[in-house]
């Protein structure tokens, strides 16, 4: 379909068919949010996972209704070993059959990045190589995807939408009314395997130069790129739909 209509139809119609999805099912649950979206979008859907604090509860969810739908992995070359060892284990504990890690262009690294310490002194740039066009390139032959993002997690994040365009696509954040004690009970009751980095306080988890601790207290991401104004890699942001539109 969107071949067929031009850039401008095409991000119309997704605005208007994201708004309506939110009106008619945003308030589902979020299993049924899961299954809704992967029979409607079938064969054009993805989802967008960090492995992160609490991944393995959208993923599981993913995995009672389809076990192959493709899982996007970024790997920025900055992870924690502890992320990409629970990566490999979780895919396996829950029969996940299409994980896809897509990696930043070595040409961009070799470019901008060259001695691996671009974060220290311009974090933006360094997520918009690592992060932000790989992200393009993971979701662009998809129609629409899911990714993991909370109200909760952070101001930026208070009014999500569970429907939202990013230009002719849409993206759906199942997750977005639930909050910890919420999560917490599915990672129980489903016996889910958890993140081993929680126990040492890390509830938003990122790459490893820019992740902390969260601080007693503060939101769960207050502990990525602390002690800078920076909220958010951009992948959730204008950024990528413009990396999108360029592509």
């Amino acid at each position: 379909m969107l071949a067929k209509l031009k850039p401008l139809d095409a991000e119309i119609e997704a605005l208007e068919e994201a708004v309506d999805l939110e009106a008619r099912f945003g308030r589902l649950a979020p299993e049924a949010l899961v299954e809704l979206a992967i029979h409607r979008f079938a064969g054009g859907i993805a989802a967008v996972s960090s492995f992160g604090a609490d991944s393995a509860v959208l993923l599981d969810m993913i995995a009672r209704v389809d076990r192959s739908l493709p899982i996007v992995f970024l790997e920025t070359g900055k992870h924690f070993g502890e992320t990409l060892d629970y990566r490999d284990r979780l895919v396996e504990d829950l029969g996940l059959t299409n994980l896809r890690i897509v990696r930043p262009l070595e040409s961009a690294l070799t470019e901008a990045d060259p001695d691996g310490l671009l974060h220290r002194s311009d974090p933006d740039a360094c997520c918009a190589i690592r992060k932000v066009e790989p992200m393009a390139r993971g979701v662009e032959p998809f129609r629409a995807w899911f990714t993991g993002r909370k109200r909760f997690q952070s101001d930026t994040r208070r009014a999500l939408p569970v429907f939202e365009a990013v230009g002719p696509r849409i993206r759906i954040n199942p997750l977005a009314a639930w909050g910890t004690a919420d999560l917490a009970a599915y990672m129980r009751a489903h016996d889910l395997r958890e993140n081993p980095l929680v126990a040492y306080g890390y509830l938003s988890i990122g790459c490893f130069p820019c992740t902390e601790p969260a601080r007693p207290g503060e939101d769960p991401r207050s502990g990525r790129w602390a002690g800078r104004a920076k909220t958010e890699c951009g992948i959730h942001l204008s950024g990528l739909e413009q990396v999108l539109a360029s592509a």
